[in-house]
């Protein structure tokens, strides 16, 4: 999809197309964004003056999604709010609203299993789309097909996506990126030398900033670069997998297929606190917010039909380290009181003297509910031997 909760904004607030809009910051639901309006105006009513600015903002928020106008401002995904700032200060914010944007991935998706049902799901704004034996689905190399899709999902939803078509997961995927927005490209076995090796290596989905750092001091920058190097050196310098998978992934070769249903190994929700808190000063505040997150994720569970035995908790200090605990239960559960239980223990096991940035909590070992695995009688669980804090827990 298209700068996907950025789109689902514009829907909302048609007023703000064409100009750089970003999201992030916070959460918020539709009607805290409507008490102020007159009585029977509408959010489309808001006058642009009305809306937060970037250069306003305080505190150390990310961005979730920019629109295109944001984007030509060096803006992306995961850049920091402040940082944003500086480079286009006249942009607008609003937070995010996750479940909203939940509603329109499952629109979206339906559409497409209508067309497609031979679909897997990579989140909430993308998808693989196998196209081999659906009808039509080799016409004009599967543009056709692809049109089709694109029109249905704009019918139903007033959204846009980009479509890569290729022999493969790993070259759709990049093919995908190269006409948005609402764009569609076919890329074919033979384009490979003249589309994908000019790209740079980080345009490779599973090549991160590590690796591109390190295959950049090696004078490796591009896809071709890549595929140059010998199978045995990259296995040398990267390692077994890593290096045969590089070698593999440069040559274009992907024999993953669509996979339509797939089980989740665990469920989390964690947030960035817009200022540090502390767990002996900010008891009560980190308390509350921790409780939130074990009863919204305990909601995620039972909305999905899954429960859990593993419980964990995530903490970034102030900096920056990273602190994880969990603990196995003797039953699986999708309570949000035993989540927040378990979780309280799992915190006593952490040093708690610094302060905080980040606080989630996790649960694992899933099952799916009523299934003969979750329904089994319960066993006896071993979980890490604690250790000693001095601090006192939230």
């Amino acid at each position: 999809m298209d700068a996907f909760y950025a789109s689902v904004e514009l829907l909302r607030y048609p007023q703000l197309k064409g100009l750089p809009v970003v999201i992030g910051g916070g959460r918020r639901r539709v009607d805290e964004a409507i008490r102020e309006l007159p009585e029977g105006a509408t959010l489309a009513d808001i006058p642009i003056e009305a809306f937060p600015r970037l250069k306003d903002y305080t505190g150390r928020g990310v961005i979730t999604t920019a629109t295109y106008p944001a984007r030509q401002f060096g803006i992306g995904s995961a850049m920091g709010l402040m940082k944003a700032a500086k480079l286009c200060p006249q942009a607008l914010i609003l937070p995010v609203d996750f479940d909203e944007y939940r509603r329109f991935s499952r629109a979206f998706k339906q559409v497409i299993l209508e067309v497609a049902p031979l679909m897997e799901d990579r989140g909430v704004d993308e998808v693989y789309i196998d196209f081999t034996d659906v009808p039509g689905g080799q016409r004009d190399g599967g543009r056709s097909l692809a049109r089709l899709i694109q029109k249905a999902i704009f019918d139903a939803t007033g959204l846009t996506c980009s479509i890569g078509v290729a022999p493969n997961k790993l070259i759709a995927k990049m093919a995908s990126e190269f006409e948005k927005p609402n764009g569609i490209s076919v890329v074919y076995e033979h384009d490979l030398e003249t589309r994908i090796w000019p790209l740079p290596c980080r345009k490779v989905n599973g090549i991160g900033p590590k690796a591109d750092e390190k295959l950049k001091r090696f004078g490796i920058e591009t896809v071709g670069q890549l595929a140059a190097r010998e199978r045995g050196w990259l296995i040398d310098t990267f390692g077994k997998a890593t290096g045969a998978w590089m070698h593999d992934v440069a040559w274009g070769r992907d024999n993953r297929p669509v996979v339509t249903e797939s089980e989740p190994v665990s469920m989390s929700r964690e947030t960035t606190f817009e200022r540090d808190l502390h767990a002996v000063r900010d008891r009560a505040e980190l308390g509350a917010i921790f409780t939130h997150l074990c009863e919204k994720l305990a909601e995620d569970l039972q909305r999905k039909g899954y429960v859990g035995k593993t419980i964990g908790i995530k903490l970034r200090y102030d900096d920056f380290k990273i602190a994880t605990r969990d603990q196995t239960i003797d039953r699986f559960t999708d309570d949000g009181k035993t989540i927040r239980q378990i979780g309280g223990q799992c915190l006593k096991r952490v040093p708690l003297e610094r302060p905080l940035r980040l606080l989630g909590v996790r649960v694992g070992a899933l099952a799916k509910a009523g299934s003969p695995e979750a329904l089994a009688p319960a066993t006896s669980a071993r979980s890490a031997e604690p250790v000693a804090t001095t601090a006192s827990l939230f």
